[in-house]
């Protein structure tokens, strides 16, 4: 193994690779709690112990890929925001069923493979300004927060379109002991994992949802909490600690292509490939800074390997019934333990094997213990810093991007009207030479989108 990931030459050690994988693994391992919550019945409709297989198996075989392909100590899993997109835009508000949006994906990991082959990934990535880039980060970020806090009855609906949850109201229904101490447990999560953040404790996220879950053991067994399963509030306790891996025939290749070939799903599966592919190379190149192993020209030696990866991970994942599969900024927390190679890489993936035998753990997590998970819009909106506010041509279409994520609850709609913003408004200020071709491409198809829908 040594020889293999030329520990000696990357200046690591076996016990530091091993170290740095577990450290990843447990930073990220709030995705197999998360997306069987998102994916499953309470969001697009599927089948949460599938979910949770496809999840685990997708996430180890693009990790083993990223080791062999490119040695590179990154791991892999279902992405947060296109997990939500998937789930709230396009089986949420789009209306298409959870067979289309899976088909979607794998049309994108399909293109990401034929792109990655090539160089045309990377000169698409350069095509698009950088403020675009830092805003659809952002603007995710602020979706992901949204919709946390809709999953945790923290948000409501109203007359006002939305509101924060009363306690006084929960308190006069009756229903605070099933609704309303899950708002709290939710609220006091977010502080806990919050403090955990600052404090730079490993694996924040996670140990933030289980101490949510666990005190709200503890409230169902003094009852305090008390189950409601017609009103979506069930118990907390899991039906055991082991068990086999759950199937995933439920999910697996269950690929609808009768839309193909409809404007809608061409961009449906592009806000897939244009948010999976920046997100991808920002966190490579994010992350490979700080590991220093960017080249004098700041680029990343093995990016094609692992751009690859990160491609056959999504194609996979769609197969087996995930939404996109791409490389997690988390993957940072393992490089700081000394993780240089794919070692690294392949140890996380390993531990998402290992975590198949223990689904009745994560499947028994509540929706609102994985509140804490907030914390990835607050990492993401950090981007909003980088963006040229004195600059009113870059930073009005950056703003326009951002708010119509989280107020348009659509990831897509964010994109399309930043890139439409963009074009026009440096075209008719006099910068039509700070557009790029592929630019005017997107602008037009997304104006068409808006004429024919």
């Amino acid at each position: 193994m040594e020889k293999f990931f030329r520990f000696k030459e990357h200046g690591t050690d076996f016990k530091t690779e091993v170290i740095a994988g577990i450290t990843t693994f447990m930073t990220m391992a709030y995705i197999l709690a998360v997306n069987p919550s998102m994916l499953g019945p309470g969001g697009a409709g599927m089948d949460s112990g599938a979910v949770f297989t496809a999840t685990a198996l997708a996430s180890a075989l693009a990790s083993f890929l990223m080791a062999f392909l490119a040695n590179l100590p990154f791991v892999l899993s279902a992405g947060m925001g296109l997990n939500a997109y998937f789930a709230y835009t396009v089986c949420g508000s789009m209306g298409y069923s959870w067979e289309v949006a899976l088909t979607a994906v794998f049309a994108e990991g399909i293109i990401f493979i034929l792109l990655s082959l090539t160089s045309v990934r990377e000169a698409i990535f350069n095509a698009i300004p950088s403020t675009l880039k830092l805003a659809v980060a952002v603007g995710i970020g602020l979706f992901i927060t949204f919709i946390g806090l809709q999953n945790a009855h923290i948000v409501v609906d109203s007359s006002t379109l939305v509101t924060i949850f009363s306690f006084r109201g929960s308190l006069n229904a009756g229903t605070f002991q099933s609704e309303g101490i899950t708002v709290l447990l939710a609220l006091i999560g977010i502080i806990i994992t919050a403090i955990l953040l600052i404090k730079q404790v490993k694996g924040n996220i996670l140990i933030g949802i289980l101490a949510t879950w666990i005190l709200g053991m503890i409230c169902q067994a003094v009852g305090l909490y008390v189950p409601d399963p017609e009103a979506g509030f069930y118990s907390l306790f899991p039906s055991g600690l082991f068990s086999m891996p759950a199937s995933v025939a439920p999910t697996f290749m269950k690929l609808d292509f009768s839309v193909v070939g409809t404007l809608n799903f061409v961009v449906v599966m592009f806000a897939f490939l244009f948010v999976d592919m920046f997100d991808t190379l920002g966190t490579l190149i994010g992350c490979a800074s700080k590991a220093d192993m960017l080249d004098k020209d700041g680029k990343l030696p093995q990016i094609k390997g692992a751009l690859l990866a990160d491609a056959v991970g999504t194609t996979v994942g769609a197969m087996l019934g995930t939404s996109t599969i791409t490389t997690f900024v988390e993957s940072s927390s393992g490089i700081a333990e000394g993780g240089r190679t794919g070692f690294t890489s392949i140890v996380s993936g390993l531990l998402f094997l290992a975590a198949l035998f223990f689904s009745p753990i994560f499947l028994a997590i509540p929706s609102f213990a994985t509140a804490p998970a907030l914390v990835v819009g607050f990492l993401m909106m950090q981007q909003v810093a980088k963006i040229a506010w004195n600059d009113l041509t870059e930073a009005i279409p950056a703003f326009i991007a951002i708010f119509a994520m989280p107020f348009m609850y659509s990831i897509s709609e964010g994109i399309a009207l930043g890139v439409i913003s963009y074009v026009l408004i440096h075209l008719f200020t006099g910068k039509a030479k700070q557009i790029t071709p592929l630019m005017y491409v997107l602008a037009v198809l997304f104006i068409l989108k808006y004429i024919m829908l």
